[in-house]
């Protein structure tokens, strides 16, 4: 659907809110926290943002993106838009929800990870839910929304810690009383993710009330992505080649077979394949380890195949 852009505002360095309304001024499509669009900027690139505004806002949709020197021209593409112009974008899409049953809800936000936090806080102080947020930056001036959580009915659950002054969440203090009832949500660069992943663990949290979003895909590091392989079309038997230095969607759009992809880096699921024959090398974040393990699916935008072919349902 097409939006405009009504306001684009510095909210801290390097990071700009935008607020998109729909072109005739109606009221745009419902979300809960935890959600994201497809933004589809000039030039072709599609990339995924997180709502960050309350989910009963629905006369707006509100980005918070920084401006990132590693972009692959997502982030540039944003911070060079002029409020006015008007963009395409998807409806909203939740693989990051908050779990209604929990009895208390622990989050945890490390730099612009704080997009859907920010969205899922507003939504359990509004339900008067028990929570608390744990938000992590550089220093204050890289702290975007800062003073939405110095609201008071934010206040009382939140607390903000700047790496300039010292202060570091205490993960373990944070953690240490993992139950059933708990669930934990984090988001954020790969490295703090996995920091409090690896806590969590160690605090025997049930994977099933630990829930992550990654903004990018970790890179392989142990050289599996530089191997060949096959993979075959389930429907006719056909057999297209992979090279070494190429991803499967790219190999199959080569010889004329498309698969609908946004984020080309395992994060959104777009792409989601099942697998029927062979062992794919997952090297996306979107998958639980329990789906991973089970290798009947796959993300062909990244993952590859430690198999010398790959069966898909195509």
């Amino acid at each position: 659907m097409k939006v405009r852009l009504a306001n684009k505002q510095d909210v801290a360095t390097d990071i700009c809110a935008f607020d998109l309304v729909s072109l005739d001024g109606s009221p745009l499509p419902g979300f809960t926290a935890g959600a994201h669009i497809d933004v589809h900027l000039p030039g072709g690139l599609v990339r995924q943002y997180s709502l960050c505004n309350a989910p009963g806002d629905t006369e707006r949709y509100r980005l918070g993106v920084l401006r990132d020197p590693a972009s692959r021209g997502g982030s540039t593409g944003m911070h060079a838009l002029s409020a006015g112009v008007e963009l395409e974008i998807s409806e909203p899409r939740n693989h990051f929800p908050l779990v209604d049953t929990a009895k208390h809800s622990i989050l945890l936000a490390g730099g612009i990870g704080v997009t859907p936090i920010l969205a899922m806080a507003e939504t359990l102080a509004a339900a008067g839910a028990s929570f608390e947020v744990h938000y992590c930056t550089r220093e204050p001036a890289r702290t975007a929304f800062g003073e939405r959580f110095a609201q008071t009915d934010l206040a009382g659950n939140t607390r903000v810690y700047h790496d300039s002054e010292g202060a570091r969440a205490d993960l373990d203090a944070i953690l240490a009383q993992p139950s059933g009832g708990k669930h934990l949500y984090v988001c954020g660069p790969a490295g703090f993710i996995d920091a409090v992943l690896s806590r969590a663990e160690a605090a025997q949290w049930p994977e099933g009330n630990v829930h992550r979003e990654y903004f990018a895909a970790p890179a392989a590091t142990d050289g599996a992505s530089a191997t060949a392989f096959q993979v075959k079309l389930h429907s006719t038997g056909r057999v297209i080649d992979v090279k070494a230095d190429e991803t499967i969607v790219a190999a199959l759009a080569a010889q004329g077979v498309e698969i609908q992809m946004s984020c080309e880096q395992g994060v959104c699921g777009t792409c989601l394949t099942r697998v029927i024959d062979g062992t794919p090398d997952h090297r996306d974040v979107y998958l639980t380890d329990e789906e991973r393990a089970a290798n009947d699916q796959m993300l062909p935008c990244c993952s590859r195949s430690k198999s010398t072919m790959l069966v898909l349902d195509l």
